[in-house]
């Protein structure tokens, strides 16, 4: 692995988690995306409120990523060896966080509407 492409991180993305949950994982996040897209449309702005309730559920979404990585790769905390191991482990974390914060924006937009009140 000479040059590090896109195609080459799609391969060893495949490969990691399956083809069908790679490409599920993208489709919900294409998804997640386009629907943040469409609620600070519909509501010119951010609530600050529910920014607040977002961010406050980071810590789940951050153990729920690293949760599910290691599940998938059949992996253990025990098994993180080098400094890499970590960075990635964290990265992954910091990944999961804000997705997940994204996330439940949008849940608690769509369930509230985006009423003055907030």
């Amino acid at each position: 692995m000479k040059d590090l492409t896109l195609q080459t991180l799609i391969a060893v993305w495949e490969e990691m988690f399956g083809r069908g949950v790679f490409w599920a994982l993208v489709v919900v996040a294409a998804v997640v995306t386009a629907l943040y897209l469409f609620v600070l449309i519909r509501d010119r702005r951010m609530s600050m409120r529910k920014f607040l309730l977002a961010q406050l559920s980071m810590p789940v979404g951050a153990v729920g990523a690293v949760a599910f990585v290691l599940a998938i790769t059949n992996s253990r905390l025990a098994d993180m060896g080098g400094p890499i191991d970590w960075i990635m482990l964290l990265g992954i974390a910091a990944v999961g966080a804000v997705g997940f914060a994204i996330l439940v924006y949008v849940a608690q937009s769509l369930v509230r509407g985006g009423g003055k009140a907030d």
